[in-house]
């Protein structure tokens, strides 16, 4: 797979009327033997795409539901260069894109070359890392792309226009529109001003505009993405999967809700 994969995923969406719905789960929360498993799951249920975290020491932009899972999968001994030799061995097996969320230091540890050559082998369509700057991309963005590998891009509440112009020259895969101030988790509500952000956004931007962070239920996520080409969501996910609920996932899913609404007709 490369961001061809994510493309692919999206033009088929637009083509259906239908929202991106991204499914961020923690590699190796509940062992790495279960991955396979969960991705499958996680498509089975209709997700568009999934967003694979690794787990790390000093998470900055995750919540607490995110930081547990993290811990726990630390716990087990996972590791970015472990999860990438599972995901290359499973990949023939899973059809839906895999988008790896990283931090650098994993990633400068395992050497930027190496770790776009095993994401290559793993079949990674995109790699989103949080705490690398547009400025600083190129050391992690240009083995990707050797490898087309798409270096997905962040936009925040409080970019300016100069910076998202800066962000929108160049993207790939899809934008990742941050919908609150602050780290990961579930949100009550946003501010009012959000959606007309992510529509600003969506109508410079050439590539998708996926809203993350804080959205926690499919009613939720039918208003954000009225507004952009997709969401995220990850908190309400990785407790769901933590609690044995994976079956629940699939009411998070806008179009799912829809479906079981005109049975009951």
């Amino acid at each position: 797979m490369s961001k061809f994969e994510l493309e692919k995923a999206f033009g088929t969406l637009k083509a259906e009327d239908e929202k991106a719905f991204i499914a961020y789960i923690m590699a190796g929360d509940g062992g790495l033997q279960n991955l396979k498993g969960q991705i499958q799951s996680l498509e089975a249920s209709g997700v568009s795409i999934v967003e694979l975290g690794i787990p790390f020491s000093d998470p900055v932009a995750d919540g607490p539901a995110i930081q547990a899972a993290g811990q726990r999968a630390l716990a087990q001994g996972v590791t970015l260069e472990k999860v990438l030799v599972e995901l290359a061995r499973i990949r023939h097996e899973v059809s839906i894109p895999v988008v790896i969320m990283t931090y650098a230091n994993p990633v400068l540890r395992l050497g930027a070359d190496r770790f776009a050559e095993l994401a290559h082998e793993a079949g990674v369509s995109g790699v989103i890392i949080p705490d690398v700057p547009l400025e600083e991309e190129r050391e992690f963005g240009a083995p990707l792309a050797k490898y087309d590998i798409a270096m997905i891009r962040f936009i925040t509440l409080t970019s300016s226009e100069d910076r998202i112009k800066e962000v929108i020259e160049g993207a790939e895969g899809f934008i990742y529109a941050v919908t609150v101030n602050g780290t990961t988790g579930v949100r009550e509500g946003f501010v009012d001003s959000l959606y007309a952000h992510l529509e600003k956004v969506s109508l410079a931007s050439d590539v998708p505009v996926c809203a993350g962070f804080g959205i926690n239920d499919a009613e939720q996520a039918e208003k954000i993405g009225a507004h952009c080409d997709g969401v995220i969501v990850g908190s309400r996910i990785v407790n769901l999967l933590n609690e044995g609920k994976a079956d629940e996932i699939r009411t998070l899913i806008p179009k799912n809700r829809d479906i079981a609404a005109n049975a009951t007709k």
